[in-house]
């Protein structure tokens, strides 16, 4: 294995040359002009898609924003109307300053606190 290793250390790389095999052409080692045109729609192309990505992400991003909004609206108004209807119910039952109290404690289950 040491063997092997130390051929390879040693064997010489052949200098590269500055001239082109027998039989090949210029044309058939650079890219042209197809190449150039090639290379520049892709990059194009991808530059497009990437702008289009981001305007979705945002417009996902921003729709989700406006659905937590509604949701917290919504929820907010359900506790509302719920706090409004315990009101209603609650002032049938019991005179209006332990309503009111209720409502300043922000305990509206029913249950009084404990004096102080």
């Amino acid at each position: 294995m040491h063997y092997l290793l130390l051929r390879l250390a040693t064997t010489p790389t052949p200098l590269p040359t500055p001239t082109l095999r027998d039989g090949i052409s210029e044309d058939q080692v650079t890219p042209g002009l197809l190449g150039f045109i090639m290379t520049a729609f892709f990059v194009v192309a991808t530059a497009l898609l990437i702008v289009d990505m981001v305007r979705r992400i945002r417009r996902v991003r921003y729709r989700a924003q406006v659905e937590e909004e509604r949701m917290a609206a919504a929820a907010a108004a359900d506790v509302e109307a719920a706090e409004d209807q315990d009101g209603l119910d609650d002032g049938a039952h019991r005179p209006s300053s332990q309503s009111s109290q209720s409502r300043e404690d922000g305990s509206s289950n029913g249950l009084s606190r404990p004096r102080e």
